[in-house]
């Protein structure tokens, strides 16, 4: 492991330098994460103490919630402080860490996403034989096999990483540390590092859309193949939120990694949609489009007010 040359921080230049509006955006960003706080909480605690719910497909939607908690966590605490800070330095270590966590949070939701698509091809293809296939031993095992190959992924590219120097530029143009946005600030060749992350974002992230796309196919197969129009109503109804918080993933998440690292307006819109607010609004996706969930919130909620009587 090479050292990192002169540079002991970086700068993040954030997303204003006005005062007044650093003030008014660290008061949005923080109700935005307490909203995403509470809202992947209460899926989480309403998922383990409901045992209406106690099944594959919610299972895997508090994998998600728990994820969402993560991923936001690695970049809305720093980009708070730095709204509030004269300084908004972050340390080469620290800045590498955050990279790596981005990373492999980002990369675990892509595939539990894929799995989460599966999930329901399962259930629609085969609801006989649903609770045979997706076993419990089934279920444990793809999320640990996301965790597994995310955390690989982010580990070889971090790895890799690891060789850059950075010797004069501290201005990060970002509010968050991200890897594309470390390769203008470095003084050595990143085409080592780049063509990793060019090779895992394919094989990784397009790799799970591919896998998602494919479900989605035989899933329209299997519906289309429904006589009835309340059938194919009824099944298309349980895969609505999958595709809105797949869309909202993807569509943030891919745009910003295809932008050229300028510092633009829209690239940090994007980050913004990714990495804040797509997490606040999945637990609202999956609540609101789906009245188990609901029916399930007010049982919890009901349940845990009469304690308090």
């Amino acid at each position: 492991m090479k050292n990192h040359s002169t540079v002991p921080e970086f700068i993040l230049l954030g997303l204003s330098a006005d005062a007044q509006v650093q003030a008014l955006l660290f008061v949005l960003f923080l109700v935005i994460y307490v909203l995403t706080l509470m809202g992947n909480l209460m899926l989480l605690l309403v998922v383990k103490v409901d045992r209406h719910l106690h099944t594959p497909m919610y299972f895997f939607l508090g994998q998600l919630s728990f994820l969402d908690l993560c991923h936001s966590s690695v970049s809305v605490p720093k980009l708070l402080e730095n709204l509030l800070s004269v300084k908004k330095t972050i340390s080469v270590e620290g800045c590498l860490a955050q990279v790596f966590f981005v990373f492999a949070t980002g990369g675990t939701e892509s595939c539990l996403l894929a799995v989460m698509a599966y999930d329901r091809y399962v259930a629609i293809s085969s609801p006989l034989l649903y609770g045979q296939v997706m076993s419990r031993q089934l279920c444990a095992g793809l999320v640990w096999g996301s965790w597994s190959l995310a955390f690989l992924d982010a580990f070889i590219n971090i790895l890799v990483a690891l060789n850059l120097d950075f010797c004069e530029a501290q201005n990060i143009h970002h509010f968050i540390c991200e890897l594309p946005s470390l390769y203008p600030l470095s003084c050595s060749d990143v085409s080592a590092s780049f063509t990793t992350l060019l090779c895992s974002s394919f094989i990784h992230f397009f790799g799970n859309f591919l896998l998602i796309l494919l479900s989605y196919i035989r899933i329209l197969l299997t519906i289309l193949g429904i006589s009835s129009a309340s059938g194919r109503s009824k099944a298309f109804s349980t895969c609505s939120s999958h595709l809105t918080a797949v869309s909202f993933f993807y569509g943030s998440g891919l745009l910003r990694y295809l932008m050229p690292n300028s510092g633009s307006t829209q690239e940090l819109i994007f980050s913004l949609q990714y990495s804040v607010i797509t997490p606040m609004l999945n637990p609202l996706i999956y609540s609101l489009k789906n009245k188990e969930v609901k029916a399930a919130v007010r049982r919890t909620v009901t349940k845990y007010l009469q304690c308090f009587k």
